[in-house]
């Protein structure tokens, strides 16, 4: 039988590499989904990137000169060419960062929730980490488009939780449910936006884009979605 020491390193090591399955990085679109989102809240202070993989989001938010600091965390360590001026916190998601409460004005958690155990203790995590008033950006596959529920009728997954996506994608959430959980947990009213880019059902490589053109937006030809937060005043 595994002593708990040994059963906390097999998870730790179990954690790690379905986190390194998914690369550490995400896809432009979604990338260029919360820049305009951060654009549009006027975000500007301290800027926490969590679940931050290889840094390339938080290098991008660092590289925009409208953050007072950026910070990035996840169970990665720091890659070797980081930027000294960009504070890295090396932690695992599942259990809560090492820091203190109120520590950023944004914090967006960028294609990472999917990948976690606890969805609703994620989101009570980010709101002990914001400052009153600060806000939240978090975004997901969006298993409401076309593509995901075709695939949930004819696989019985959605489209991003098939095998090839485990165990890296353990999680998969629809808006109630994120619109729930981040209620709960304290946040303010919620607003959801998405990438309008996403794959025709079965033909992943051709867009709805492609096809339909600036028709194709929104909640149902969208692969990602992003919803916003905010933590109450005090």
């Amino acid at each position: 039988m595994k002593s708990a020491a040994e059963k906390s390193e097999s998870l730790r090591a179990h954690r790690l590499a379905a986190s390194e399955q998914s690369a550490g990085t995400s896809d432009d679109a979604i990338y260029l989904m919360i820049e305009r989102r951060l654009e549009e809240l006027g975000a500007s202070g301290d800027v926490l990137d969590f679940g931050a993989g290889t840094g390339r989001l938080a290098r991008r938010l660092r590289e925009a000169g409208r953050y007072r600091s950026v910070s990035g965390a996840d169970l990665f360590p720091p890659a070797a060419d980081l930027p000294t001026d960009l504070r890295w916190i090396e932690g695992d998601l599942n259990d809560g960062l090492p820091i203190p409460p109120a520590s950023f004005d944004f914090v967006v958690a960028a294609e990472v929730i999917e990948h976690l155990e606890n969805p609703r203790a994620v989101c009570r995590e980010l709101h002990r980490l914001l400052r009153p008033g600060g806000h939240v950006l978090l975004s997901t596959p969006n298993n409401e488009s076309w593509r995901s529920v075709v695939a949930l009728v004819l696989r019985g997954h959605f489209v991003a939780f098939g095998d090839t996506s485990y165990p890296a994608h353990i999680t998969a959430l629809v808006r109630k449910d994120l619109d729930r959980a981040l209620s709960e947990a304290g946040f303010g009213p919620r607003s959801f936006s998405f990438t309008d880019a996403g794959g025709v059902p079965g033909l992943p490589t051709r867009s709805w884009q492609s096809v339909l053109g600036s028709r194709a937006r929104g909640l149902r030809f969208s692969d990602n979605l992003l919803v916003t937060a905010r933590k109450a005043s005090a």
